[in-house]
C-alpha cells in the first residue's frame, strides 16, 4: 500500500467512523499495518534500528482495527494490565497525549516494551481480533501503537512528583527494569532511594543483552536519567554478594530495605567436548562484548573487543539466538548459522526475529545439535559435528522431544560458536544469605501478593524470581514489590 492510498483509506474509516458506520465487519476488513523497516540488505551492515516506527497514518488506521471490546479481553494477557483498549481509542481519535498518559499508569518504560515484549504471547494472544483470524500476529498491534505514542512524547522531560523526605533509606539492586520501576516507585513515595549497579552503565539486560537495532540504547538512557532528576542515586561497579552484602547495607550502610532484581544472567552450556576452546562464547558474553563494550565498532579501539569471525553457529532458538545470530551479521561474518534441535514451529523466540533473521541471511539448520565442538592444535575452534533429530512425544515443556537419529553425524566448518540456550541465577547473593529461601532452580522464593523473601525487609522481583522471563513481567513485578517495600516502611 502506497502512502497516499494509505491516507486515502484513512479518510474513510474516519469519515465512516464519524457518521456511526464503521461495524466489526469493517474493522476486521482493514489490513493490519505493517512496521515500515530498513531493507534487509541495507540493515544487516549497520547496528541501527531495523524498525523505524508508524507514521501517525499507519498508527490511526491500526488503531481502527480495534473492536472496542467491552470486555477488553487483551488487558487480560497483559501482565500489568495496561487498559489496552482505552489508549487504543485515544490513537485512533488523534489523542496521543490522553493515550500515553493511559499506558503510564501502570507501565513506565512503554518505548521499551512497545519494541521488545512479546505482546503475541501476551496481550495479542487474547485479542478479538487474532482469534477471529485464528493469528495473534493478525490482531491489533498493541506494542507497535504503544511504541508509536511513547516516542511522541513530548513530555519525557517532565519530572514526577516525590513526596515529602520519609527519613527511610532502600537499596535496589540491579538496574534492569524490574529496578527502574521499584527505584521510581519507592522514591516517589519519599524514601531515599539507591540503586546498585554491578556494571559501568545502567539498565541491565536491556543495555547488556538486546542489541542497539532492536533497542536503542538512549530510549533506556532516558528513563535513568528521569531517576536521577528524581533524586534517585546511582553506585556503578558495586557487586551485591562481593563488594558487599545485602545484609551489611541493611545492618551497618542503613539501608531499611532492598529490592533484589539481579536477573537470572549466569548462561548454560551444553556440557560438550570442546566447549573450552578458543572462539566459543555464551551468549551472554557475546552480546555483552558487543552490545556494552562497543565491540562492534572496530574503529573506535574499545576496551573489550570482540575476535572477527568469518563462519558463525549459534546454538539455539530462543531471542537470544536470534539477537546473537544477527550481531555476528553485523559485526562481519561471512556466513551465520542459527542451529536448533527442534522445528522453526516450537522456536521461543519472536516471529518477528525470526522473519528479520531469515530476510538478512541468516541461515537456519533445525532438527539439529551440536555433538561436539571441533578445534585445531591451538585450541581454536575450527567446526561443530553435529546430529540430526527428529521429534519424538511432548517433553515437560508440551514441545515434542527431539530424538537424536543414530548414524547422521556430518560437520559443519566454523570458527565461532556461541551457545545461546538460556541461562539461570547466578548463586552469589543466595550464598552470602544461606537463610534466603530459594528454589531448587535457584531462583528467590517470594510472598506473590508483595515480592517480599523469606527474610525482612528485602524484596525481589525480576528472573531472579520468574527465572528467564519478559521485560514488562520484571516491571510488573518491580511495581509490586515497591508497594510491599512502601508499606513495610510505613509500618516499621
Amino acid at each position: 500500500m502506497t502512502d497516499s492510498e494509505r491516507q486515502e483509506l484513512l479518510q474513510e474509516l474516519l469519515q465512516k467512523q464519524e457518521n456511526g458506520e464503521l461495524k466489526p465487519k469493517d474493522r476486521y476488513e482493514i489490513p493490519p499495518q505493517d512496521m515500515p523497516e530498513q531493507d534487509p540488505v541495507v540493515r544487516a551492515g549497520n547496528v541501527n534500528e531495523v524498525a523505524t516506527g508508524y507514521t501517525e497514518t499507519h498508527a490511526k488506521i491500526e488503531a481502527l482495527r480495534c473492536l472496542r471490546c467491552k470486555n477488553a479481553p487483551c488487558v487480560n494477557g497483559c501482565p500489568v494490565r495496561i487498559r489496552i483498549r482505552d489508549f487504543v481509542v485515544e490513537i485512533a481519535e488523534g489523542q496521543y497525549e490522553q493515550a500515553l498518559a493511559i499506558i503510564k499508569e501502570n507501565s513506565l518504560l512503554p518505548a521499551v516494551c512497545g519494541r521488545v515484549c512479546p505482546q503475541e504471547n501476551q496481550c495479542q494472544l487474547t485479542c478479538t481480533v487474532g482469534k477471529r483470524f485464528k493469528d495473534p500476529t493478525k490482531g491489533v498491534s498493541i506494542g507497535r501503537l504503544e511504541r508509536f505514542v511513547a516516542d511522541r512524547d513530548e513530555d519525557s522531560e517532565s519530572v514526577p512528583a516525590v513526596a515529602a523526605e520519609t527519613g527511610k533509606k532502600v537499596a535496589i539492586v540491579g538496574s534492569g527494569p524490574g529496578g527502574i520501576v521499584a527505584a521510581a516507585d519507592t522514591r516517589r513515595a519519599g524514601h531515599d532511594v539507591t540503586l546498585f549497579e554491578a556494571f559501568h552503565k545502567p539498565g541491565g539486560v536491556m543495555v547488556y543483552g538486546i542489541p542497539e537495532f532492536r533497542l536503542p540504547k538512549a530510549i533506556v538512557q532516558n528513563e535513568i536519567d528521569m531517576l536521577t532528576k528524581m533524586g534517585v542515586k546511582i553506585v556503578y561497579n558495586f557487586i551485591v554478594g562481593k563488594t558487599r552484602t545485602i545484609q551489611q547495607l541493611l545492618k551497618e550502610d542503613g539501608f531499611d530495605a532492598a529490592y533484589i532484581g539481579v536477573g537470572a544472567g549466569l548462561p548454560n552450556f551444553m556440557g560438550i567436548e570442546g566447549e573450552s576452546l578458543v572462539g566459543v562464547y555464551s551468549a551472554n558474553e557475546y552480546l555483552t562484548r558487543a552490545n556494552l563494550m562497543r565491540a562492534y565498532d572496530f574503529g573506535s579501539g574499545a576496551d573489550t573487543p570482540i575476535a572477527r569471525s568469518k563462519r558463525v553457529a549459534v546454538i539455539g532458538g530462543g531471542n537470544v539466538a536470534m539477537d546473537s545470530a544477527r550481531t555476528a551479521l553485523r559485526l562481519g561474518a561471512e556466513k551465520v548459522y542459527l542451529v536448533y534441535r527442534r522445528t522453526e514451529k516450537e522456536m521461543p523466540a519472536r516471529v518477528e526475529e525470526v522473519h528479520h533473521a531469515r530476510q538478512e541471511g541468516i541461515e537456519f539448520h533445525i532438527l539439529q545439535s551440536p555433538k561436539r565442538i571441533l578445534g585445531d592444535q591451538n585450541s581454536q575452534v575450527t567446526g561443530i559435528e553435529c546430529l540430526k533429530y527428529e521429534l519424538g512425544e511432548p517433553d515437560d515443556s508440551g514441545r515434542r522431544r527431539p530424538v537424536a537419529i543414530e548414524g547422521s553425524e556430518f560437520t559443519i566448518d566454523l570458527d565461532t560458536v556461541i551457545i545461546a540456550i538460556g541461562n539461570k541465577p547466578n548463586p552469589l547473593i543466595s550464598k552470602t544469605m544461606p537463610e534466603l529461601e530459594i528454589t531448587k532452580w535457584g531462583t528467590i522464593v517470594v510472598n506473590e501478593e508483595t515480592m517480599a523473601t523469606s527474610i525482612p525487609g528485602i524484596f525481589a522481583g525480576g528472573d531472579i524470581v520468574s527465572g528467564a522471563a519478559t521485560v514488562i513481567l520484571a516491571m510488573g513485578q518491580g511495581r509490586i514489590a515497591a508497594a510491599g517495600i512502601n508499606e513495610y516502611l510505613a509500618n516499621k
